[in-house]
């Protein structure tokens, strides 16, 4: 079993900066691909970013990609989502995921742990 906890949300405006957090527990956090998913009101979980065991390898989504930046650090048993020029349609629900065996992946049904998610709301 692997618990993720989320932290770091919070209402921004536009352009702004976040850091989100996930804390990690339970079985060797080091050898779990880890990602992000976002969901906002009345829309499908999508993939946000997601990060190899030892942090080696990483994929955004195309809305993402040169904004935000995922990583790790093992030691502390934590995944970070940085996330830069935020923007309204970022708002959304942010959750944590983790895999218990494979690389990583763009598809929310190849993680086995959630955390409980983090709000993050941008204005205009």
């Amino acid at each position: 079993q692997v618990q993720l906890v989320e932290s770091g949300g919070g209402l921004v405006q536009a352009g702004d900066s976040l850091r989100l957090s996930c804390a990690a527990s339970g079985r060797t956090f080091s050898g779990s691909a880890m990602g992000w998913f976002r969901q906002a009101p009345g829309k499908e979980r999508e993939f946000v970013a997601t990060i190899s065991s030892l942090g080696r390898v990483t994929d955004y989504a195309d809305s993402v990609k040169g904004r935000f930046t995922i990583s790790r650090d093992n030691a502390k048993n934590t995944v970070y989502l940085q996330m830069n020029s935020l923007k309204p349609d970022d708002t959304a629900v942010y959750y944590c995921a983790a895999r218990a065996y494979g690389p990583i992946s763009i598809r929310k049904g190849a993680y086995d742990y959630w955390g409980q998610g983090t709000q993050v709301t941008v204005s205009s």
